[in-house]
């Protein structure tokens, strides 16, 4: 579709948009500040590269909030846009793409997990040499084969601590697939964000955030994503969820604390 229109001899969506940009002498990283859309996204949305952007709904939330940033018709570019990509369909419907984390330094090191492995086999391995010793020193039979019985429940902690899934690591990101009202707080403290996020916008929670908790009228707007892994769902859809933990360990688990409310207002007032 893209090649079509470049074939006439019209510019494409991305273009107009880079045109209109480079006109007010903006940077991708002035509009990405702006609409918190990650800067590679943007990049992609002005070169028309759709297979590096995610499902047609967010690459056109992205392309829409970028048109206001910068002075032009959302709407019409929006319109524009849908019809640019109806040609293309690269993606089957089963497929999902994560939003990678806005700052990839936070990420755990590989070095570092791979320590955490060694120390992990390491520790177990020096609790059943230890174990092996102990039984072959004890001459009393009762003792040995009491020993030997609780040798498998010792020797089967290590193991299934091994076993256990690791929660995903990196920063945990709120990402609205709709316009909704959000607010996130320390637990029983001080406001860390509060306000409305347009569809295809994200905020990060930041990482110094001690026990930090979420509060929204439409859980079911929000995609929420620890590192790159997609958390389970916050809320039942329509209530109001309160003190949601926004930890990375309690949103894997799916046991984050929700009290649903009556439906929160429409129009709910935006305070920055």
């Amino acid at each position: 579709m893209v090649d079509e229109v470049e074939a006439a001899g019209e510019a494409t969506v991305g273009e107009r948009l880079r045109a209109a940009r480079e006109a007010q002498n903006l940077s991708l990283d002035d509009v990405a500040t702006r609409t918190r859309i990650p800067t590679r996204h943007l990049e992609s949305i002005e070169a028309s590269e759709w297979s590096r952007l995610p499902a047609s709904t967010y690459s056109v939330g992205f392309a829409k909030n970028y048109a206001s940033a910068i002075g032009l018709d959302r709407d019409e570019i929006g319109e524009a846009l849908k019809a640019e990509m109806s040609g293309y369909h690269p993606r089957q419907a089963s497929t999902v793409e994560v939003i990678e984390p806005l700052d990839p330094a936070r990420v755990m090191p590989k070095w570092l997990v791979l320590l955490a492995v060694v120390a992990v086999f390491a520790v177990t391995g020096a609790l059943l040499f230890m174990q092996k010793r102990e039984l072959a020193g004890s001459g009393d039979q009762a003792a040995s084969t009491q020993g030997q019985t609780s040798a498998p429940a010792n020797a089967a902690a290590p193991a299934a601590s091994t076993a256990a899934p690791a929660t995903p690591s990196g920063p945990v990101v709120l990402t609205a697939n709709d316009p909704v009202w959000v607010q996130v707080s320390e637990k029983g403290g001080a406001t860390l964000f509060q306000g409305e996020l347009k569809a295809g916008q994200s905020y990060e929670v930041p990482a110094t955030a001690k026990a930090p908790v979420l509060k929204t009228g439409k859980p079911e707007a929000l995609r929420v994503s620890v590192g790159t892994a997609d958390a389970p769902a916050i809320g039942t859809p329509g209530q109001t969820a309160r003190d949601v933990s926004l930890l990375a360990a309690d949103l894997m688990r799916g046991g984050t604390a929700t009290t649903p409310t009556q439906p929160a207002p429409t129009n709910t007032p935006v305070t920055r």
